[in-house]
């Protein structure tokens, strides 16, 4: 949409009084941090006075370069938009601290609600789902995969309405009707309604849309230097939600036969309302933006018009192409092509397929692989010594899923905190399948007859691998980021339709076959995979830092006339 000439004078007026005010009093960019700069540089915490200004130097303090990065006109934050605008660092974290509890508990709370109603079909197998239904192991993987191809050509349509609609508006309600398919498994009768409540739960595509949905939701009220803390919370939630639909459902089932149902029917059907009380929670509680907070409902809104600037402009400086679209913008076919054709990212999508594939088997089994865990000897009163089988039960299948989750949770942080600290992302994240290939090692190694808490052990150890992405860092523009993250998404949704045919029946119950294919993913994604992702995009920062540097004089002129956005700027760099 051009710029009306009101609106161009104004931004000309602005450039003239940058040029003519000081700027000496910002805040500079914090350097880059490193492997090298955490290991051996000098650890200094310096004092911070509460009310120095925290504002951060960005382009539109450069009187040459803000006009190019100027918000649209049509942006929903433009009102508050104010390249003079200074804060201190008191403010700066009284006002974080408002956002999470007024925005990111309600995203984790949303992402909760969801993956409860995710998790409870593994919780189910460790009743007597599978038998009640008549259903074999085999067919349990064919509804995995039939919930991911559904998935798979629901997401991308998902995201586009959820661009055009509002993540605020489009995330309760598909919470809403996921929660209601969900405990419609209540009344699940055999294996074709069993398939078929996979395949609308794979439409629904919640669980999964959801976090990119939310993930860009997020961006319009934090910095990409807060957002990864904020990012791992909302991934712990989905594991604190594991651990507390274990003990839900070790209550749950003791309501076996209750009315005539069965443990599992029960389970369904009270997690499922539970959610959809969340879902109709939720569209009171996700303003679209930070400066549209106020409603009929809530009048006096979350913020004053102080804070509102603050957040607006903290966020714009921290990446200008945040103000690029409006929130309620629908992507054009042409946006759409340009994002999907985008051969920057085909390196992080083939990572998202090939680096999931080793943790899902063992998470998607778990409760399956503890019931029909290996023998023991026992020892009687009378000190004879006899051998029998010893499997854990319903009740012990269920709470013990909850150790490698609590691991989880502490894993996620620590793997954020260390990005974070070393400005590093390839080799982190790798961390995820160096952390899993001994287990999987040991798993195979495993004698005939394995002790039970023994299998228990590596499984837990295993499944508190730590998992990180950087997907939506690299996408760069806001529309690049909508097709982009739900992209990587169906990715990894990807993987677990091919997760879902390593461990078969035939190959029970030690699955051996199985625990080599994952060994052997494994190694190829430690030692090639993700060394040639980070070799691909320290080359090609490089080759555009060549380009741009020789340009100085010229660079006015491509920011002035440059059809180049997001990741296809010759100013942005990869992360990696």
């Amino acid at each position: 949409m051009p710029k009306s000439d009101c609106y161009i004078d104004k931004v000309s007026v602005l450039k003239d009084d940058i040029e003519e005010r000081s700027n000496s009093d910002l805040e500079e960019e914090q350097p880059a941090s490193s492997w090298a700069k955490a290991l051996f540089g000098k650890r200094t915490s310096p004092y911070r006075d509460p009310d120095a200004i925290a504002t951060r130097r960005s382009v539109f303090d450069d009187p040459r370069l803000a006009p190019f990065y100027w918000p649209k006109q049509d942006y929903e934050n433009i009102h508050r938009f104010d390249p003079f605008a200074r804060w201190t660092y008191r403010e700066e974290k009284a006002l974080l601290r408002r956002v999470d509890w007024r925005i990111m508990s309600m995203v984790a709370l949303g992402c909760f609600a969801v993956n409860l109603d995710r998790v409870n079909i593994n919780q189910a197998n460790s009743a007597s789902f599978l038998t009640d239904l008549r259903l074999t192991t085999d067919d349990f993987n064919l509804g995995n995969t039939v919930n991911r191809l559904a998935y798979l050509f629901a997401e991308l349509p998902s995201q586009l309405i959820s661009k055009r609609i509002g993540a605020d508006r489009w995330a309760p309600m598909q919470i809403c009707l996921w929660s209601i398919v969900s405990l419609s498994q209540f009344w699940l009768k055999g294996r074709t309604s069993f398939l078929a409540c996979r395949a609308l739960l794979g439409c629904d595509v919640v669980p999964f849309s959801f976090a990119p949905a939310l993930v860009l939701y997020m961006t319009y009220f934090y910095t990409k230097t807060e957002l990864p803390i904020r990012l791992a919370g909302f991934w712990m939630s989905i594991s604190l939600c594991d651990i507390i639909a274990s003990f839900m459902a070790y209550g749950i089932f003791h309501l076996n036969d209750v009315a005539g149902g069965a443990g599992w029917q029960w389970l369904f059907l009270i997690e499922g309302l539970l959610t959809l009380a969340i879902g109709v929670a939720s569209f009171f509680n996700l303003p679209p933006s930070p400066t549209q907070t106020k409603t009929w409902f809530r009048p006096k809104g979350w913020f004053t018009e102080r804070e509102e600037v603050i957040i607006v402009n903290k966020v714009l400086r921290d990446d200008p192409t945040k103000g690029d679209m409006h929130n309620r913008e629908p992507l054009t076919l042409r946006e759409l092509w340009t994002a999907l054709c985008d051969y920057d990212l085909w390196p992080v999508y083939i990572l998202g397929v090939m680096s999931a594939i080793p943790g899902n088997p063992p998470t998607t089994y778990l409760t399956l692989l503890l019931r029909h865990a290996g023998q023991v000897k026992a020892v009687c009163s009378c000190r004879s010594v006899t051998k029998s089988y010893f499997r854990f039960n319903t009740f012990n299948t269920t709470l013990l899923t909850i150790p490698s989750e609590a691991m989880g949770i502490v894993s996620m942080l620590l793997i954020v905190v260390v990005s974070e600290f070393v400005g590093e992302r390839t080799f982190v994240s790798m961390m995820g399948n160096v952390w899993m290939l001994p287990f999987l090692v040991a798993l195979y190694a495993l004698p005939s007859k394995p002790n039970s808490w023994l299998i228990f052990g590596l499984l837990t150890g295993l499944l508190s691998y730590p998992y990180a992405g950087w997907c939506s860092r690299n996408a760069g523009a806001v529309a690049s980021r909508t097709v982009n993250t739900p992209l990587y998404s169906m990715f990894v949704q990807a993987s677990i339709v091919i997760s879902s045919q390593i461990y078969v029946a035939s190959d029970a119950p030690r699955y051996e076959r199985g625990n080599r294919i994952l060994i052997i993913i494994c190694l190829v994604n430690v030692f090639l995979l993700y060394p040639g992702t980070k070799a691909y995009y320290i080359w090609r920062n490089r080759q555009r830092a060549k380009i741009w540097d020789a340009m100085t004089p010229e660079a006015t002129h491509y920011l002035n006339t440059t059809k180049d956005v997001g990741n296809k700027r010759l100013d942005f760099r990869f992360a990696h």
